[in-house]
């Protein structure tokens, strides 16, 4: 058989057959996106509206903050699922996938975007609607480290350390005060005892020095013998040893409570990160599953 051909034409060949399918639709990820944050918008607001209706401080039935706390993250996290879900299928179904894995990687994709778009949106009004349990997180792990701060001027107040006022007012009363404890007046005993105290908590050869010169002041003030005065003084030190050790307790207390609530407060917004994530990527699958 006589084949015929035309000089310089080659033989037609259809390109669309050849052309790789597109495995991503950026068009329909944003579809699923924009989605995805409008619904959690609308029902944040409404949550919030549900929330305030609860509030009752006239007649003493406001929710406690541990129960409304719960509630609050349980809703935030099916609104979650929700626009997830919803923005998933959206994406899927825009972008027209007939692969379960392409579905699925639509709706994870959906995931990203909006995971990366609210993170960035915290810092306005929208995004603490939208990002509320990322707040959470970031005010837990603010109250610990706001716990430290707090709690070591506490313990540098028991332990007498913050004295510089202190020296800077004894001084001008012991410019004129007298060595001898007792032609001291009751003031003076006081300012020179204040300033000693310093030393005493130290330690050491200052602070037994310190100590020598608060029991003699004591003594002649008191008009008591020394070992009296110094039984005095040995009472006081332990009683303030005691509340010492108590406050450093409690500082570390407050400090080990605060980071816990921190770390498993991270621990449930992973995980209710990775239900948003299944969510997205169920959505799209059903959506695929449609199509075909």
């Amino acid at each position: 058989m006589a084949v015929h051909s035309t000089p310089g034409v080659s033989p037609a060949h259809d390109t669309s057959l050849l052309r790789p399918a597109k495995r991503i639709s950026w068009g329909a990820i944003f579809a699923g996106v924009v989605l995805a944050i409008a619904v959690q918008l609308v029902l944040g607001i409404l949550g919030t509206g549900i929330g305030l209706t609860l509030v009752d401080p006239v007649e003493g039935t406001t929710p406690g903050a541990a129960g409304f706390g719960i509630g609050a993250g349980i809703y935030w996290l099916v609104t979650t699922v929700v626009a997830l879900g919803a923005g998933g299928y959206v994406a899927a179904r825009g972008a027209g996938v007939h692969d379960r894995f392409d579905g699925l990687l639509h709706g994870l994709v959906v995931w990203g975007v909006t995971l990366i778009l609210t993170l960035y949106l915290l810092t306005s009004a929208v995004g603490g609607i939208i990002g509320g349990a990322f707040r959470t997180v970031g005010s837990v792990a603010s109250a610990a480290g706001t716990g430290i701060s707090a709690a070591a001027p506490k313990v540098a107040d028991a332990a007498n350390l913050d004295v510089g006022d202190v020296r800077e007012e004894a001084s001008a009363y012991l410019s004129t005060a007298p060595s001898d404890p007792a032609q001291m007046t009751p003031e003076q005993a006081q300012k020179e005892i204040a300033e000693e105290l310093p030393a005493l908590a130290r330690g050491g050869q200052d602070g037994a020095q310190a100590e020598n010169r608060i029991v003699d002041i004591v003594a002649a003030q008191r008009k008591i013998s020394r070992p009296e005065a110094q039984a005095q003084v040995n009472r006081a030190k332990a009683q303030f040893e005691q509340t010492k050790n108590k406050a450093v307790a409690t500082a570390k207390s407050a400090t080990d409570a605060a980071a816990g609530a921190a770390a498993g407060t991270s621990f449930i917004v992973v995980v209710a990160l990775l239900i948003g994530a299944a969510a997205a990527g169920f959505g799209a699958i059903t959506a695929t599953r449609r199509r075909v």
